[in-house]
């Protein structure tokens, strides 16, 4: 047990010299060897966490996997191994895996205008984290996510301009491109409240926030092109609703139980308040005061 600790301290140390080196690869090993730790210790949230930061690391861009790959036979190993524990972790009864599965169920009984509302009404309320984020140096394009919510919401009810769609096209696809920059993993961080702060790189979690609001945005980009070619819809998808529990966040700054944690608590009430919302036969006005309430909501604050 104690050599498993002093495994543990090492590799956190690791890691920060890593960070303060700009060492991605060495990064990208430091947080194997803690999911690997983890893992073998029974501790799963940690696992998943630690692992699907070194595989989304080691996936950023060809010239860091290349790194990894060609730097030893072990490495290479190492970078199927991570992938492979990855895979095992997800069959494992864990809220990183269980909420997901929630949302899919539920969204059956839902039709694709209900679901795209769903998903919409989560993204309000990233926006004020949004926001916060958007003030570290290349993460301005969170800025942009309660104009966007705004113009989802009103291209519902009326047809958007050719530049208001050529707008959201380059927030689709600077949210995508984040996922692969050195500004997703390098360390950045906003202050919280009474919390730790919290990291860009905490936006990993359930598939990765930015990119489940990157694939949002471009469903929706296709639902609108096809409404004005008279083309099959796209089926909407449920992937955004849950993003909002911020796992990454909780696991990391060792916040106990998942599903003990007030603000995850506090979320997951309302993602079913929105599902009940939803199947309401609610109006649009009623829609964008819910949004306009969200907008304003901090979802990193425990609930007074």
């Amino acid at each position: 047990m104690l050599d498993l600790f002093q495994k543990k301290k090492d590799s956190k140390e690791n890691l920060e010299k890593c960070l303060a080196k700009k060492d991605w690869n060495g990064l990208a090993r430091a947080y194997y060897d803690l999911g690997v730790a983890a893992m073998d210790k029974g501790d799963l949230n940690c696992a998943v966490l630690w692992l699907n930061r070194a595989d989304s690391i080691y996936s950023a861009s060809d010239s860091v996997y290349e790194k990894a790959s060609k730097n030893s036979f072990f490495q290479k190993e190492i970078v199927s191994d991570c992938s492979d524990r990855i895979g095992t972790l997800e069959d494992a009864a864990l809220l990183y895996n269980d909420i997901p599965s929630e949302m899919e169920e539920k969204a059956e009984k839902l039709d694709d205008s209900q679901i795209r509302i769903w998903g919409l009404l989560s993204i309000a309320r990233l926006v004020k984290l949004g926001e916060r984020l958007s003030e570290l140096p290349g993460c301005e394009v969170f800025a942009a996510l309660g104009w966007a919510v705004d113009l989802m919401l009103k291209s519902f009810q009326t047809p958007i301009t050719q530049n208001e769609y050529g707008q959201l096209m380059n927030l689709c696809n600077d949210l995508y491109a984040l996922g692969d920059s050195e500004t997703f993993y390098a360390g950045g961080e906003i202050d919280v409240p009474g919390s730790a702060p919290f990291q860009v790189f905490d936006l990993n979690g359930m598939m990765g926030v930015h990119q489940e609001l990157s694939n949002y945005l471009d469903n929706h980009l296709r639902l609108l092109s096809a409404l004005s070619q008279n083309q099959p819809l796209p089926a909407a998808e449920v992937s955004m609703v849950g993003c909002t529990l911020l796992p990454d966040y909780y696991v990391r700054t060792g916040a106990g139980k998942l599903e003990d944690v007030p603000q995850i608590q506090a979320e997951r009430k309302r993602i079913e308040d929105d599902y009940d919302f939803v199947c309401s036969g609610i109006t649009w006005e009623q829609v964008a005061d819910q949004i306009n309430k969200y907008k304003a909501l901090d979802i990193l604050l425990q609930d007074k």
